[in-house]
């Protein structure tokens, strides 16, 4: 028996992927739960497994090719009873040509463009009528759309069958944002109209990756509708960093790396419980604060793919030798493309270290829906006045990014404060735990 084989659902707001590599071809034999196909998504990699055993008769799919929900994928030819597929029962509408312009469809934290030419995003003139049925959106992306403010049945899904995706909402928003605060009798112009390079030389046009896509849609949002104000401060390492040394050996053998990125797991935890407002987010809807009773504090990878934020979860339940072999075990799921969509959700505040970089400073941006980022730079060795000379002191550049909605800056300054003496003076931490 023939099975035409589709993309079936693969969690919360994934309305589709690219596909990175295809694992078999035509008139290969599979076994049930084998990978046929590795599918990229917003910010991870997903295995595709075979629903059957059987025969591989036709591939309807290339490499690099995005596909959405419900989309077939292949045909396999059973070799046994056949067993029930994963994927979607509804009818799946016929594609357009690859060369039509689609819709936007889209975290953390998708806006899943189908082509390399320019989006068209709904007008947000005419927004669509109330429907009194429930919306084609799950209920992460409802929960989101009361936590801005937005009605999520006046909100155009761009998904397979209608479906809204957090991305719809958050464009739906912006597009609201604009027109309230655009002068009267002005056009709304969603992104810049770029003018043709090729008049002056010559150019490459390549398609966004998944994670680049995802990232700079984000952060568009995040930069929009956040107030950001940076606080920086300095804090001196030279005593820590003696420690640090001297404990790393202890930690190297169990499997982990203690760096400041580590230690500064436990100090911002403690951080957060002192500060409160700094573990919230907002809602808008409402207008109400959610305080957070739980501490998951997301850490910044830089990898050739892109910018990826994965979730150190409990962080307070947990000694500095856990987190060093949990945050090298998480850092390099995040090189190797191996991170789980779970490993990047539920973070309550974000660390962003350039520090092996370089650089004296920078301005991160707030990771919404949280409401603050920490920026570390690289440490130097600097003159120090102490008791009458000069002294040779390790000194860190801090940067902290807020939410001025929620957070005032002189709560900002306190918070940044308390973090540098944590780090100069690593006995406080058992004095506020």
């Amino acid at each position: 028996m023939a099975l035409e084989f589709k993309l079936p659902e693969l969690g919360e707001n994934i309305e589709s992927g690219t596909v990175a590599a295809i694992k078999v071809k035509a008139g290969d034999a599979v076994v049930k739960e084998q990978v046929l196909i590795e599918l990229e998504t917003d910010k991870a990699v997903v295995d595709i497994p075979a629903p059957a055993a059987g025969t591989v008769v036709k591939l309807m799919i290339n490499e690099g090719e995005e596909v959405n929900i419900g989309q077939p994928l292949l045909i396999i030819e059973e070799s046994s009873a056949p067993a029930a597929a994963p994927a979607e029962e509804k009818p799946v509408k016929k594609e357009t040509p690859a060369t039509d312009e689609k819709k936007i469809g889209p975290e953390p934290i998708k806006n899943d463009v189908k082509t390399a030419t320019a989006p068209t995003p709904p007008a947000p003139q005419t927004p669509a009528p109330v429907s009194h049925d429930l919306a084609p959106a799950a209920p992460s992306v409802r929960r989101f759309a009361r936590e801005i403010g937005i009605d999520i049945n006046a909100v155009p899904g761009s998904g397979h069958g209608g479906r809204i995706s957090i991305d719809d909402v958050k464009i739906y928003s912006k597009q609201q944002n604009q027109q309230r605060t655009a002068p009267a009798g002005s056009t709304v112009i969603a992104q810049q109209l770029l003018p043709d390079f090729r008049k002056w030389g010559e150019i490459d046009r390549h398609a966004m990756s998944k994670i680049r896509k995802t990232t700079a849609i984000h952060l568009s949002y995040a930069w929009s509708t956040i107030p950001h104000v940076t606080q920086f401060d300095k804090a001196d390492l030279t005593h820590l960093e003696t420690l640090r040394k001297k404990f790393a050996g202890r930690v190297a053998e169990a499997g982990g790396k203690l760096t400041l990125t580590v230690i500064l797991l436990k100090v911002i935890t403690a951080a957060l419980k002192k500060f409160p407002q700094f573990n919230s987010s907002i809602d808008m809807q409402t207008f109400e604060i959610i305080n957070k009773k739980y501490f998951n504090i997301g850490i910044a990878v830089d990898t050739e793919n892109g910018l990826l934020v994965p979730v150190v979860k409990n962080v307070d339940s947990k000694n500095l030798i856990e987190l060093s072999v949990e945050v090298n075990e998480i850092a390099q799921k995040a090189r190797d493309r191996k991170l789980s969509l779970a490993d990047m959700q539920g973070g309550n505040f974000s660390i962003s270290n350039l520090g092996g970089i370089g650089g004296v400073g920078f301005t991160p941006i707030v990771n919404s829906p949280e409401v603050a980022i920490l920026g570390v730079s690289r440490a130097s060795m600097e003159p120090v006045f102490i008791d009458g000379k000069f002294e040779p002191r390790l000194i860190l550049p801090l940067s902290l990014s807020y939410d001025h909605r929620i957070i005032d800056g002189a709560d900002a300054a306190r918070f940044l404060r308390f973090v540098a003496e944590v780090l100069e003076q690593p006995f406080l931490l058992s004095l506020t735990a």
